[in-house]
């Protein structure tokens, strides 16, 4: 039961980043400095939110890319971390289906769906690809391994739900003109699964990348940080 609590509180905890922050990216829109500007806050705001809500239930993850850099930690289990997952994604899912209806049907959703077409245009469709890789992975690497330091003493938890929002709205701050910004391959796969049921199968094509890159980057995150933290043996 404690671990199905776990579970819950990973969905809606997605669920919320996605229908809040990516419905404000929907419904606000990111055409111009002030719309990408009120989503990276938006974004860095739900998870304030979140983490002193569910925070104390699960951790907070509310993203495959944390999650797994917690199981490298080996702060979770490989159980948890599947049954983390599967939630985040379906979270995220049906938190995508609550911006379809804030925005107006499933054709208004594309806000809020990552895609490499400002790289595509800077380096052509190829080079635009890795380009978004590099993107997502960079990215992700500075949010995890904020997140990895802030969470390694238990005397950062009152400020920890601060640092890890601020380290969001950070990475959105420039990946929002560059890839949207995903560093969650949960956010990313809802909107675009949601996108494809409006008939419109295109965020659903490059959603690997965003799904991949992000692993990679929290992998990473989690690799390093225990190099650099490990204690040196007298």
């Amino acid at each position: 039961m404690k671990a199905f609590k776990k579970y819950v509180a990973e969905f809606i905890g997605t669920m919320v980043l996605v229908a809040v922050a990516c419905g404000v990216a929907a419904v606000v829109g990111c055409a111009d400095a002030a719309g990408k500007l009120i989503t990276s806050v938006a974004f860095g705001l739900v998870i304030v939110a979140m983490a002193y809500s569910i925070g104390n239930v699960s951790g907070c993850h509310i993203n495959p890319a944390v999650s797994i850099a917690m199981l490298i930690a080996k702060k979770l289990s490989f159980k948890d971390f599947i049954g983390y997952v599967i939630s985040q994604c379906l979270g995220a899912t049906v938190g995508a289906f609550i911006v379809a209806l804030f925005a107006g049907g499933f054709s208004n959703i594309g806000g809020c769906v990552n895609g490499t077409a400002t790289l595509d245009a800077m380096y052509g469709t190829t080079w635009g690809m890795v380009a978004a890789i590099a993107v997502e992975v960079i990215l992700t690497f500075i949010f995890v391994i904020a997140i990895m330091g802030v969470t390694s003493k238990s005397e950062n938890g009152a400020v920890a739900g601060l640092v890890i929002g601020g380290a969001l709205t950070l990475v959105h701050l420039i990946g929002t003109s560059l890839t949207g910004t995903s560093v969650n391959p949960a956010r990313s796969l809802g909107p675009a699964i949601v996108q494809a049921i409006g008939g419109n199968m295109g965020g659903l094509k490059a959603v690997w990348i965003f799904i991949v890159a992000p692993l990679v980057g929290g992998a990473l995150a989690a690799i390093v940080y225990s190099f650099i933290s490990k204690e040196k043996a007298e």
